[in-house]
């Protein structure tokens, strides 16, 4: 029953939102920022709970789609599914309570996109934006709620609401927002890849049930693509090296590129999703793994 449910919610793909909060947690230790772990536990269990209601949703309707076989009944599989969505709910309300009206925007953007990514009469997955908003919301905004909800009131933004004129009031301090820009590059782009190169393996059975997907509408320029978003990573770790956002230190990850690089060559020859589609999970390991644990390190170091 438990590997039926770990199979239900594909834990094995649960990295991309674990290694973006392990990312922003080493950056808060590298900046001595103090961190209130009630808020920081709340919002993981929340985010990574709701990862899994979201897993659990496409699967349920691409199995419905795609009639293949889904690991419980679908009565059960149902309950499952909506069981995490009703923790994760919860735990998100909790947080808000415990935050400010802030992250109650941002995870409502991030829930609805959930929810929609396979559900809804266009889902998101059946067009041209899956790499975006793969990448979005578990690159960025996952860092972005971590150091926000543990840095000091007013680092990235104020704002005021006025009743009587009914007007927002908004202040970005961009400095701040560049920072968390930067530091999210890695997130993002990793995770983008990890869904262009399940769309480019999918692709004829994607256009099969009427899925456009990216690399339906650009073609041979996919597999370009997919080696320049692992290159743009390292322009932003040198990048805030020179603004002095990350220690030289973090430099050593640049290293990497030769593995990634070897991974790259082996996706160009062949797109297949058994053996190497494999290669874009690797790369993320690679990328976040290093670039979270020199972080950390320079924080330890003080370097």
């Amino acid at each position: 029953m438990f590997e039926k449910f770990l199979s239900f919610i594909e834990i094995k793909t649960k990295i991309t939102s674990v290694f973006a909060f392990l990312l922003a947690l080493a950056y808060l230790s590298y900046i001595e920022q103090t961190i209130d772990w009630q808020v920081t536990s709340v919002f993981f269990a929340s985010m990574f709970i709701f990862d899994l209601a979201t897993t659990a949703i496409n699967n349920y309707i691409d199995t419905k789609n795609n009639h293949q076989v889904l690991q419980f009944r679908r009565s059960r599989a149902l309950v499952i599914l909506l069981l995490l969505l009703a923790v994760s709910s919860a735990l998100g309300i909790y947080l808000v309570m415990l935050t400010d009206i802030v992250v109650l925007f941002i995870g409502g953007i991030c829930f609805l996109s959930g929810i929609l990514y396979t559900f809804g009469p266009i889902p998101i997955s059946r067009l041209p934006l899956g790499e975006i908003v793969s990448g979005l919301f578990y690159g960025f905004f996952i860092p972005f709620l971590m150091l926000y909800i543990n840095m000091p009131e007013g680092t990235f933004l104020t704002y005021d609401f006025n009743a009587i004129s009914m007007a927002l009031y908004l202040r970005l301090n961009i400095l701040p927002i560049i920072t968390v820009i930067l530091l999210s590059v890695a997130p993002v782009c990793a995770t983008a890849n990890i869904m262009l190169a399940n769309n480019i393996c999918d692709l004829e059975k994607d256009l099969a049930v009427k899925r456009y997907t990216l690399p339906y509408y650009i073609g041979d320029k996919a597999i370009p693509l997919f080696a320049w978003i692992y290159y743009v990573t390292y322009i932003a770790t040198i990048l805030m090296v020179l603004l002095n956002i990350l220690s030289p230190l973090i430099l050593l990850s640049l290293l990497t590129i030769f593995i990634v690089q070897k991974h790259i060559s082996q996706f160009s020859k062949v797109q297949d999703k058994e053996t190497t589609f494999l290669v874009s999970i690797k790369n993320y390991i690679i990328i976040m793994g290093t670039n979270t644990l020199l972080i950390f390190l320079s924080g330890l170091l003080h370097i």
